[in-house]
């Protein structure tokens, strides 16, 4: 990850999600309803929906915002059944982009991710075209300003939680775990009162892309602009390196 601070972007989301909180608020939502309907309404009995629980508030969603959406999953039989889907596909100058969606209609959907890809000039493609070229694991990044504790103790108690790695960047501390591990390694860290600026099961790339020219970068930022606005649309995995 040197070089590529996870740290910088997600500062960046979290500026483009403080001018359209409705979307974020959206999304989790929907992952609210689908973690109840998995696992049960009872945070201390489903990891998946403390997990995303924290997500939540580490998004400043509040608290009774949150409640209303566990309430209304777990009492609504009659609730809508959102649907995972996986998009993959190339951006301009073959940039891997991997799409997940929760959706309640799929040709819905499918022709708007595939309209975001056309615009920015790339192209749906099948399923595993792409995703080879990434890792699934528990990301968790902690902002240094917000810890004070000693960094070594950090990773000590990161490792002996069952995370796989930890590195340090310029602004932030970086812990990766496997996708299986990542609830245990969350909860020691939020146990131990560890500020995590954020927390969840992502795609890492294995390598980096780079875009030459201002058309391509435009053309990219086009798809990525598309498929934030889109609420279907949960997360986008990229290897563009901004």
């Amino acid at each position: 990850m040197s070089g590529h601070s996870k740290f910088a972007n997600i500062k960046h989301k979290k500026e483009k999600n403080d001018a359209a909180r409705g979307k974020i608020f959206t999304v989790i939502g929907r992952e609210l309803a689908v973690a109840v309907k998995e696992g049960g309404p009872d945070p201390a009995n489903n990891s998946k929906l403390r997990d995303v629980i924290a997500k939540a508030k580490a998004n400043n969603m509040p608290n009774d915002t949150i409640d209303r959406g566990i309430k209304k999953a777990a009492g609504d039989a009659n609730s809508v059944n959102y649907e995972v889907v996986t998009y993959e596909g190339y951006g301009p100058a073959g940039v891997a982009i991997i799409v997940d969606a929760l959706t309640d209609n799929r040709n819905r959907t499918a022709s708007n991710v595939r309209a975001a890809f056309t615009k920015g000039g790339g192209n749906v493609g099948t399923q595993g075209c792409v995703s080879f070229m990434f890792d699934r694991k528990g990301q968790i990044i902690i902002d240094k300003e917000e810890y004070e504790g000693d960094p070594d103790e950090l990773m000590m108690m990161a490792l002996d939680a069952g995370a796989e790695d930890f590195s340090e960047e310029e602004d932030s501390f970086e812990v990766l775990t496997d996708p299986d591990a990542f609830s245990g390694v969350r909860e020691a860290l939020e146990a131990a009162g560890v500020p995590m600026a954020e927390a969840e099961v992502t795609m890492i790339p294995q390598t980096w892309a780079t875009l030459s020219s201002e058309e391509e970068i435009r053309k990219m930022n086009r798809i990525l602009d598309l498929l934030d606005e889109d609420d279907d649309v949960q997360a986008v995995y990229h290897n563009w390196d901004e």
